[in-house]
Parts: C-alpha cells; structure tokens; sequence
C-alpha cells in the first residue's frame, strides 16, 4: 500500500511539473502575438503594475514599495558592513562593502520579494477571480485566446515594469548605504565615495537589470500560472496566492544564485587592489 500510495504521489507530481512548463511555453511563445492583437491591454498592465490602481495608486505602487525595501536593506548592509569590517581595523572599506553587495545580492533579491507580494500576488489574486468566476472561460467561448491576453500580457507588463522598478531600489540602496556611513558612523564621505566609485563596475549594474529582468519573467510565469489554474472557489483563490507567492520566493532566490555563479563565478570576479 505504502509503494502505490508513494508511485501515485510521485505520478501527481510528475503531471503537476508537466502542467506547469507547457504553460510557461504557451505563455512565452504567444508574447509577440500578446504584444501585436492586444498592445493597449499590455499598456494598462504596465501602468497598473508600475504605479498601482486604486488605493495603491495613492503610495506610488509598486515602484515606491520596492523603493521602500531597498532603502532598508541598504541602511542593514551599511550598518553590518561597517560594524563587522570596523572589528578588524578596515571601516574605510565600507563603500566598497557597499558597490559589491547592493549590486549583486541585496537589491536583486529585495526588488524580486516586492514583485512577488506585489504585483505577482495581485495577478494571482485577479486570475483567480477571473477563473472561478468563469470569466476565462467567457473569452474562450467569444474567441479570445485567455493565455495570451491574460497571461502573456501580465509577463510582458512584469517585465517592462521591473525596469524602473529596479532603478529606483538600486538608487535607494546606494542612498542608504551612505547615509547610514556617513551620518549615523560619521565616516567622511570622501573616504565612502572613493571606495565606493573604485569598485562599482558598470558592468555588475547591467548584469543586475539583467537578473531583474529574469526575476521578472520567472515570477510573472508562476503567478500567472497559479491564478490561471486557480480551482475551490474563493478559498481556492487565497490558497493559490499563498503557493504562487512560496514557489515565486524560491525562484527568486535561486534566480539570484543562479546568475551570480554564472556571472561572477565562485571566486567573485573582482580584483581588491590599490
């Protein structure tokens, strides 16, 4: 009984994994069309996830939460930094502390959780309705392709979207950083700007949007996939939100390892000098 219990497990699992990548590729391959029959829908989504609708419009949305977070994690990485290279007599380094971990660790993963509990949430949360509701099922019956114009629209809006997103959090982090260095440690700012601009290299920036972007993609694939899918009426809905939302925080995680080894290796791909 255990091994048919294990197998049928095991066979469930295997077609939920099955089910989902045939929806990530439906979802991917109809963007172009997505983009070409419905290109004002995928300009409203891209206003909606930027700056919010209704009551969240009012705090800036998105962009503003984000921006929010970012700020926090920067002031934690100054505070850490300087507290714990300040033990071994190299306080100074703490804008060099601050180019190398806002870049590559602590904005992408800060930015990528507020796209999940905001905007990937909220397109669970939408589709869910629409699916119990049989809403979906109406465009399918008037002749709408439902993926397309729920879901490839919602990654393209995620997409664009993340990229103002993620300005402002990296503009944030860095703004932190030094405040907190500066004002609350009282370490000169020309000492924190010229460590900081020594090892800020542009590159690491570019490839940062870039992990931003894919943060995008990946969590906009897995909300969008949860809600579409959603079953059990309303409780059904808040439970697919809750498991977007787990799924969509794994991804972001592994996103950020993920490219940090391919990008940046194991060694960390920087040279400490001068």
């Amino acid at each position: 009984m255990m091994t048919i219990v294990g197998v049928s497990g095991a066979k469930r699992t295997l077609d939920e994994v099955g089910r989902q990548a045939v929806f990530y590729r439906d979802a991917i391959l109809e963007i172009p069309f997505a983009v070409r029959r419905f290109p004002r829908e995928t300009l409203r989504l891209v206003a909606e996830v930027a700056l919010g609708s209704g009551a969240l419009a009012l705090i800036g949305g998105t962009v503003v939460i984000c921006g929010f977070l970012t700020l926090s994690a920067g002031a934690v990485v100054a505070l850490q930094g300087y507290a714990s290279l300040g033990d071994i007599g190299v306080e100074s380094l703490t804008g060099f502390f601050a180019a190398y971990v806002n870049v590559r660790i602590a904005a992408p993963s800060i930015a990528g959780v507020g796209l999940a509990a905001t905007i990937g949430a909220g397109a669970t949360a939408q589709l869910g309705a629409m699916r119990i509701s049989e809403e979906i099922d109406a465009l399918e019956v008037i002749g709408v392709r439902s993926v397309p114009y729920l879901a490839s629209t919602r990654i393209v809006a995620g997409m664009i979207a993340i990229v103002p997103v993620y300005g402002v959090a990296v503009v944030a982090s860095f703004l932190a950083s030094r405040t907190v260095t500066v004002v609350v440690w009282g370490q000169s700012g020309g000492v924190y700007d010229h460590y900081f601009r020594s090892f800020l290299v542009p590159t690491d920036l570019l490839w940062s949007f870039l992990q931003a972007i894919l943060m995008g993609l990946v969590v906009m694939l897995i909300h969008t996939y949860f809600g579409y899918t959603a079953t059990g009426g309303p409780a059904g809905v808040g439970e697919a939100v809750g498991r977007a939302v787990r799924a969509s925080l794994a991804a972001v995680v592994f996103v950020t390892l993920a490219v940090s080894l391919a990008v940046y290796g194991v060694s960390g791909n920087f040279h400490f000098a001068g």
